[in-house]
């Protein structure tokens, strides 16, 4: 680069500053960045609200923490989990004024799916806290991981539940989670009853918590690529109730993450 003796601009200076420490960190919160930069929160407040309407960075609803935006790095290996994440967020904040309960997106992994965002703390509900970011998520036990994969190819179904199958397994176990696959795409939901015997990491978890859930898939070019869920608490409200009032909000918001992926993720 041709170096001249020009004045710099302060403040672009400071923000390409503050846009690279989110990126050197992968995700930052406002006060991370002033212990960082020295800069003062007002400052930096300023500067990130200006990056994010540019659409370098946004703002996750889970744990507040600023992010890169992925849609400008797409050569990253996780770049699509990443987006997955940064898409869903904006449509997880719409969804936390049309159902008074909370939801969370979650991307497959090798044996578990982990949630990327949740809208949870817009709804601030103690008795019903989901997350945080980075928490698994059985693919057996959850409607969640049932809503991947009953939906995600036969191929890839059976290599996840030959890595989760008992070493005892005597073909019980499979069959049920069949059935249970099966009459999941055949509702186009899913739901975490009925329970399944396999002790899965979130077996316990699902019998006890006093929660229930239903997910349904987030599709790309025909295939799951993360799974949207909604929980309730049992002694507040049951299934049917929850699945009539709030399914068709559910399946509008995985609809618009898949158009806007879709968007951006052509074939060829």
């Amino acid at each position: 680069m041709i170096e001249r003796k020009v004045k710099m601009v302060r403040a672009l200076e400071r923000g390409l500053q503050v846009l690279a420490e989110i990126e050197r960190r992968q995700g930052a919160n406002l006060h991370e960045l002033h212990m960082a930069l020295g800069l003062p929160k007002a400052t930096l407040l300023r500067m990130v609200v200006t990056l994010g309407k540019h659409g370098h960075i946004w703002q996750r609803l889970a744990d507040g923490a600023f992010l890169p935006s992925y849609i400008r790095a797409p050569y990253r290996p996780d770049a699509l989990h990443q987006r997955i994440a940064e898409v869903a967020s904006r449509h997880l904040g719409r969804l936390s004024d049309q159902i008074a309960w909370p939801s969370v997106i979650a991307v497959p992994r090798l044996d578990h799916l982990e949630i990327v965002e949740t809208n949870s703390p817009l709804l601030r509900l103690d008795a019903l806290t989901l997350g945080p970011v980075g928490s698994r998520l059985s693919y057996i036990h959850t409607s969640t991981g049932r809503a991947y994969l009953a939906n995600c190819d036969e191929g890839e179904r059976d290599a996840i539940i030959e890595r989760l199958s008992p070493s005892d397994e005597d073909g019980s176990g499979r069959a049920l989670l069949n059935d249970i696959l099966a009459e999941t795409r055949g509702r186009g939901y899913a739901l975490r009853e009925p329970f399944h015997p396999w002790p899965d990491r979130d077996w316990q978890a699902v019998r006890q918590d006093g929660r229930r859930s239903m997910a349904v898939p987030v599709m790309l070019q025909g295939k799951p690529v993360a799974s949207l869920n909604v929980t309730w608490l049992v002694r507040r409200s049951d299934t049917e109730t929850v699945v009539s009032r709030h399914l068709g909000a559910l399946r509008r918001t995985a609809e618009a993450v898949s158009s806007e992926l879709a968007s951006e993720y052509a074939p060829g």
